[in-house]
Parts: structure tokens; sequence; C-alpha cells
């Protein structure tokens, strides 16, 4: 049996970000199993992270436990069933013990190699984002080269919506128009391939919609935060366009014939509800756009640490203007 103790953030009451305690814990893999032990170097920070310490999400783990799945770092232990050799770089799509913690326990079958052009901050801002992008785009909305003209992706600046932006440039001939809410956030959007930025701050920022898709509208609307903007992307929609949505914080009231006169569709977008078959298509398809460079995840420049976690969900709740994934360095 492989052992190895370090630093971890455990949660033992639901609550505010200050239940993000930091303890010694201690992980072991048998010597037979198919299983890993991870040294984290960097883990994804997501909103649903908070949704779930803050215990308002709908299913909650047992107390106590361990934040975080999005994990990237070298590998530390091996099970004899494992076909991964200690100091792999790997990145991770779930973990059995928690992800903001200096090891992690993995089954092998969730672990992927991290090709050397990406560091470890980029390796833990993969999963969640371009996952999201991928199933948002081309399983929910059906995103095709015939069907898929424009693409406007809110919150573009931000961890899935960059990602989006990147997967959205891969249909040939596509013009993507993102939104940010800073100077900043607009510079890293043209950085991820946009065609166009606006200024989601700005009042009547959608109005130009017309002109900039030349009087057809929006084919693909990918929502971050569905009870702000839901009834105005409705009206900027093309004939059948889909407004997906993947992420809203409460509810909004909308026009009904909006939907009729575009004949539109409104789509929930849920990794968590994403089928193995579409897992498969989508891991797949990352794995294949990390060997050929056309993904480069844009992580935060603020370094959160384990004791300043508090910290980072704080930051990813607030509307100060995104700019990029936020991660961890435990």
């Amino acid at each position: 049996m492989s052992s190895v103790t370090g630093n971890s953030i455990v949660v033992r009451s639901f609550g505010t970000e200050s239940v993000l305690q930091t303890e010694p814990v201690e992980y072991h893999i048998q010597d037979d199993a198919d299983q890993v032990i991870v040294r984290v170097h960097s883990v994804g920070v997501n909103p649903v992270d908070t949704y779930i310490r803050s215990g308002v999400y709908g299913k909650l783990p047992e107390l106590p436990y361990t934040p975080g799945n999005d994990i990237a770092g070298t590998i530390h232990a091996v099970g004899a069933n494992s076909s991964f050799s200690i100091g792999d770089r790997v990145w991770a799509t779930k973990t059995l013990t928690g992800g903001y913690s200096q090891y992690a326990k993995v089954e092998a079958a969730n672990i992927y190699p991290l090709p050397d052009d990406y560091t470890f901050q980029q390796g833990a801002a993969i999963f969640v984002p371009y996952a999201t992008a991928y199933h948002a785009l081309f399983q929910r909305c059906y995103a095709t080269q015939e069907n898929c003209k424009y693409v406007l992706v809110h919150g573009a600046s931000g961890g899935v919506g960059h990602a989006a932006v990147q997967l959205a440039k891969t249909i040939p001939g596509v013009v993507v128009i993102g939104t940010a809410g800073t100077d900043e956030g607009k510079e890293l959007v043209l950085n991820s391939g946009a065609d166009v930025v606006i200024n989601h701050r700005e009042e009547g920022y959608l109005n130009n919609i017309e002109q900039l898709t030349d009087g057809h509208g929006v084919d693909i609307v990918l929502e971050m935060l569905a009870n702000v903007n839901l009834s105005n992307d409705l009206n900027i929609l093309s004939q059948n366009g889909r407004v997906g949505i993947i992420g809203s914080r409460g509810t909004i009231e909308i026009d009904p014939r909006a939907i009729m006169i575009h004949k539109a569709s409104i789509i929930g977008v849920a990794l968590k509800t994403i089928s193995g078959e579409e897992y498969v298509e989508t891991i797949g398809a990352i794995n294949q756009f990390l060997q050929e460079g056309v993904i480069s995840p844009v992580v935060s420049p603020t370094n959160y640490t384990l004791e300043t976690a508090p910290q980072s969900h704080i930051d990813i709740m607030s509307n100060t203007g995104s700019l990029g994934k936020i991660v961890i360095n435990p």
C-alpha cells in the first residue's frame, strides 16, 4: 500500500467561504488498485464549488469533504493496474478525494496525459470550461458549419466563455461575438479568437447585433447569466436560433412571442447530466484539441493558495470582470 500526507481544504459544515479550512490529510491506495495518487500542482475553481460549499446545491456531499475535481499535477504513486508511471504529467476530470489539496486519489480512468506545452495551471483549466463549452455548442445546440454562422458568447473573458470562443472558432466560417466588462477582458477575448468584442456593461450593448450579423441575427447564444440576459437574447436570434443556458442565478420574465417569432429554442446545459456517450465524445475531442494545440486555456493572473481559497470563492462569484480561469495552486 502507498500512502502520503498533505494539506487539504476540509469542509466540516456548509456555509460561507470561511468554512474552507486547511488540515493535514492522509491518502493511500492499495498496490493492486486501478488508482493513482496525484501530487496536485493546480486545481480549478468553479461556481458550482461555491453552491455546494454553501449547502444550496441539489446534491450535496457527505461531510466532511474536500472540494474540487479539475486537477493537474504529477503522478506520485500508482496501483499495479494503472498504465501511468510516477512523475507523469496529467490532468483529471474527477477525483475520489477532492482537488483542493496537495494530493488527490484518482481512478486511473479519469486522468489523461498533459502535453508538455501546457502548464499545470492550464491543465486545471481544461475539464469544466472546455467540456461545458463543447457540450453546449456541439451536443446541446448542435452547432455545425451549415446551421451556425454567428455565435454570441456572453461573459467570454471567464473560464467557460473563452473556452467557448476557442471551440466556436473551430467551425469553418463562423463569426464569434464575445462580451466582456473591462478593457482587459475585451483584449483577452480578442486574443482567444473572437471576431468582435462588445462591452456588456454599456447600456444597449446588443443594439448593434443586427448590423454585426448583416441582418441575419445570432444562430447560437451561449448564456452565462440567464436571469439577467435571456429576455434580450431572444430578440437578437436568427430564425431557428438557439440560446444555450450555461448559468443562471435567479429568475427572469420573458416574452414567449419572441420565441415564436424566431422559432427559437431555449436549451439547458448542465455538465453533470452529460451521458456516458457524450462524455466519451467530449473527452476525445478535448484530448485531440490538446494534441493539436487548438485550445489554449487562459488562467487568472491571481495566485491563489490553499490558505487563500476562501478569497477564490469570493472572486469567482463577483461581477468585477473575469480574466481567465481561477485556479488554486496548493
